[in-house]
């Protein structure tokens, strides 16, 4: 295996030059970081290089690093982590991508290359609000479409903004405001004397 990492990372390096970031290597799997800037021509590579040849994105997610490491992250703060299949080399690569702008995070989309990305850019969209330019149909896909906000977002509050519920008297759901008050939960300790004995 670690023979197979060795010569993808040698392909990668000869085939992206200066567009790659980093590189890593981490439990017998490579991780590439690249620009925004740069990934659509980074994954028209990675997918078309005879080399390489990652046929199948087989995973998207989006990442918030806001409170990485107990705040000692510096970097930026969104990210979109694609993991990717090339069936013809027996290999997986995952390929981070920062968003530029911590206030209004956009990465471009990939479903053009890898259509099976579609909803997994919408699912990143939906739960951290990341924008994917190009995306053919970028709306909701898990929450309501009169949600407010990102819920995976660390700076989302627990208990949300609005609840739902049933009301029997208008026969429909309906949203208003929380009316959950935050507490701290400490769990009681109960000893029993003759426990055990």
């Amino acid at each position: 295996m670690a023979q197979k990492l060795e010569i993808l990372a040698a392909a990668l390096t000869n085939t992206l030059g200066d567009k790659v970031v980093s590189l890593t290597e981490r439990l017998d799997e490579i991780t590439l970081v690249v620009a925004a800037a740069d990934w659509l021509d980074v994954a028209h590579l990675l997918r078309d290089t005879p080399g390489l040849r990652f046929e199948q994105c087989i995973d998207v997610c989006g990442v918030d690093y806001s409170q990485y490491r107990d705040g000692e992250w510096d970097g930026a703060r969104f990210a979109a982590v694609y993991h990717l299949l090339s069936v013809v080399n027996n290999v997986r690569l995952r390929v981070r991508v920062f968003a530029a702008d911590d206030d209004f995070p956009v990465i471009d989309s990939v479903v053009d290359i890898w259509p099976a990305a579609n909803w997994y850019e919408r699912e990143a969209f939906d739960l951290y609000g990341v924008m994917f330019a190009g995306h053919p149909d970028l709306r909701r896909i898990l929450t309501d479409y009169g949600f407010v906000g990102h819920p995976f977002r660390k700076d989302f509050p627990l208990s949300g903004y609005v609840e739902m519920r049933y009301d029997p008297d208008q026969g429909r759901v309906i949203y208003q405001p929380v009316t959950i008050e935050p507490r701290e939960i400490t769990p009681r300790i109960i000893r029993e004397e003759n426990y055990g004995g």
